[in-house]
């Protein structure tokens, strides 16, 4: 028999099933303490390396505008005047009195367009044969009889289409003008009708016509509304290559010699003469190139004292446009317009694909807008953005590229970096 224990042993020394639960508390929560941690360590982990990486943001540098000096003119000091540029916006100047001024012949550039529209001739043809009669005689002389300008004729002669329209431009001949009206149209009173149809068409509602030659002073019209009929004068093959040419051998006829002197000087290419009584008138067009590019001035100037000062002051006022243009350089390709940096270290520049080049006109500013996104990852050569160029109503519009890589920062830079990922998961996505 073993001895009994004192009383107070007995209740000091735990029993075995007391030893047992305690062991098991301290296994499973340890247990817990390390699942946890595990649990804890994968969510992290998953969440952070799935988590969005914050977007590179974009430090653009825009070019500067560019602005030159305003271009000085030799304006004309009488009349009506007004100067374009075919491809321009607006006017380059005009005179302060745009009011309704007779045309005198600048009408036969109307009805050069309007015989090519009833008959159209192809570049290089020369049209169907025009047989004149006896009645072109008489007209001949009753244009002589108004003093009007003319150009020979002879009955039972046959020019073509083009050799007629020479008569009528270069030598300016009324007869031709009013023979060639009816060949067309049948008669005057058609051709008239379909004149005003034309010119409602065009847009030209300050021009009005009441014969085929000009003769009549109620051929009127404004100088910056002949700028344009100058332009669309110069879009027709045919009448663009007649009012540039300076003479012409013609059947029966002989050589016509173009009326417009300035032709071959300051530029001049055409475009026609117009002459009253009191007055001398000339729409002109001058072609100059100007960098990689050539510039076509039209314009008119009404109302000179004779054809002497009205050549003189038209010649003035083109060389002292012709400097006004000029082109600049807006963008060079490879051009670096923005660029990024990553928290964790990766560099790129956005670079203009290709250079942008406008020609302008006098102090006309060129301005670039660039336009960058926000970028995550993207790989070299990725297309970011744009770079706008404008000058007056020009517009180029560039695309923008990544002249390297910008690459996902790794587990490690995730795993390390949580606050920077936050910041990323919070900021707007594009």
């Amino acid at each position: 028999m073993s001895p009994q224990l004192p009383t107070l042993e007995r209740e000091r020394r735990p029993d075995r099933t007391t030893t047992y639960r305690r062991r098991r508390i301290v296994v499973f929560g340890s247990l817990a303490v390390v699942l946890a941690l595990l649990l804890t360590g994968g969510m992290y982990a998953g969440n952070t390396l799935g988590a969005p990486i914050p977007a590179a943001q974009p430090a653009v540098s825009a070019p500067e505008p560019i602005v030159a000096a305003a271009q000085p003119l030799a304006l004309p000091s009488f009349g009506g005047y007004a100067v374009g540029a075919v491809g321009f916006d607006g006017l380059l100047a005009a005179s302060p009195d745009q009011s309704l001024m007779p045309i005198a012949s600048i009408t036969k550039i109307v009805t050069a367009l309007l015989i090519l529209e009833a008959k159209p001739l192809a570049p290089g043809e020369e049209g169907p044969g025009i047989e004149y009669t006896e009645a072109d005689v008489d007209l001949y002389w009753q244009v002589v009889a108004e003093n009007g300008s003319v150009a020979p004729v002879s009955a039972g002669t046959t020019l073509s289409e083009r050799q007629s329209l020479a008569a009528m431009l270069l030598a300016s001949g009324n007869n031709y003008a009013i023979s060639l009206a009816t060949w067309a149209y049948g008669s005057m009173e058609a051709f008239l009708d379909a004149a005003q149809g034309w010119l409602d068409e065009h847009g030209l509602e300050n021009t009005r016509l009441v014969d085929s030659s000009g003769i009549s002073l109620d051929n009127v019209s404004t100088p910056a509304e002949l700028v344009e009929l100058g332009e669309i004068a110069l879009a027709d093959p045919t009448v663009s290559e007649l009012v540039a040419t300076q003479s012409m051998d013609l059947p029966v006829i002989g050589t016509v010699k173009n009326s417009n002197k300035l032709l071959g000087t300051h530029g001049v290419d055409g475009i026609k003469t117009g002459t009253t009584d009191d007055a001398a008138n000339l729409l002109f067009s001058a072609d100059y190139p100007v960098g990689s590019q050539v510039v076509t001035v039209v314009g008119v100037v009404l109302g000179g004292e004779n054809h002497t000062v009205l050549d003189e002051a038209i010649a003035a006022l083109l060389d002292s446009i012709a400097p006004g243009f000029q082109e600049v350089t807006a963008l060079e390709a490879g051009q670096e317009l923005a660029s990024y940096s990553t928290a964790w270290g990766d560099t790129a520049r956005a670079r203009a694909v290709e250079g942008a080049s406008v020609v302008i006109w006098s102090d006309t500013p060129v301005d670039v807008e660039v336009v960058a996104a926000p970028v995550t990852v993207a790989a070299s050569g990725a297309e970011v953005g744009t770079a706008t160029v404008r000058a007056g109503t020009q517009e180029i519009v560039v695309a923008l590229e990544l002249d390297a890589a910008i690459e996902d920062p790794g587990a490690w830079w995730r795993l390390s970096n949580p606050g920077a990922l936050e910041a990323g998961a919070q900021s707007p996505r594009e």
